[in-house]
């Protein structure tokens, strides 16, 4: 694999003052060269003309979080990364790459989750190129290869968990958002390891059903928090009613048989696990 090391480079500054100086005065010896009509002279200043003419493009400009990649004649010779004018060998080729934190979304995948429910999901990746040398030439299009690469990995993210979790202590995309964007941050990595770049951040921007079972599964939802809130209820009427019980013993208010507990266990229960308020039947005869 090709890694990426710094080459040194000159400040480009006072290169330019210098090849200015030069085309400076080697315009004016042309000048005094026709003049003189001295023919050797006239090749001479001509000859460094045109070496300040090939020695021009070796001057180039690294501007800030980017960086630029050196090659001669395919060979790659080194990065700079210093911004500012710079100036090295006029005969390589200079490749800028963007060092810069770069974001992205993925398009909304359709997959099966861990349940085979069929959901749509899309994820936002933050990304930089860490390396430019493996970005430039271990894959063709790095920026294209980290999108195709991110989906993947969210595609087979997606279908090792369940849109929602059915077992305590069960991962799921819907409830454990910070779990599951810690996954699928390493796995988008993993699969960049050999281009170059370091995922940063990476998180799920859309999680929905898949339409065709959205209202089945909206009912199974609610059908599930209405389960939990009667069982939280019952369990609130149960202790309640214990209480009740234990109070009117230990104060002697009224001694109740079997019976009569049970029936007023069924009572306080009615009365404390119904929807709608309960309509009181009172009893004007005596206890038996």
């Amino acid at each position: 694999m090709i890694r990426e090391f710094e080459r040194k480079t000159l400040p480009g500054l006072p290169v330019l003052l210098l090849l200015i100086a030069l085309a400076a005065a080697d315009i004016y010896w042309f000048i005094k060269s026709i003049q003189a009509e001295a023919v050797a002279s006239i090749i001479a200043s001509i000859v460094l003309f045109v070496a300040i003419i090939i020695a021009l493009p070796g001057l180039f400009i690294v501007n800030p979080n980017e960086a630029k990649v050196l090659q001669l004649f395919g060979r790659y010779t080194g990065t700079v990364r210093q911004p500012g004018l710079r100036y090295a060998n006029p005969f390589y080729s200079k490749t800028k790459v963007s060092v810069r934190v770069r974001n992205f979304e993925t398009g909304k995948l359709k997959v099966n989750d861990k349940d085979s429910n069929p959901i749509e999901i899309a994820a936002v990746v933050v990304w930089r190129v860490v390396d430019t040398a493996e970005a430039l030439f271990e894959v063709d299009d790095y920026a294209q290869y980290v999108q195709v690469q991110s989906e993947a990995a969210l595609r087979g993210l997606a279908t090792n968990y369940p849109y929602d979790a059915h077992e305590e202590g069960q991962l799921s995309l819907s409830a454990n958002a910070a779990e599951i964007s810690e996954k699928l941050t390493a796995e988008i990595q993993e699969r960049l390891s050999k281009a170059g770049v370091e995922v940063i951040e990476s998180r799920i921007s859309h999680l929905a059903y898949a339409p065709e079972i959205a209202s089945a599964m909206l009912q199974r939802q609610q059908a599930s928090a209405v389960i939990a809130a009667r069982q939280k209820i019952v369990e609130g009427a149960v202790s309640m009613v214990e209480m009740a019980l234990e109070d009117l013993a230990r104060r002697s208010i009224v001694e109740l048989d079997d019976e009569r507990k049970a029936q007023m266990v069924s009572n306080l229960l009615v009365v404390l696990c119904a929807d709608r308020n309960p309509q009181p039947v009172v009893n004007a005869g005596t206890l038996y």
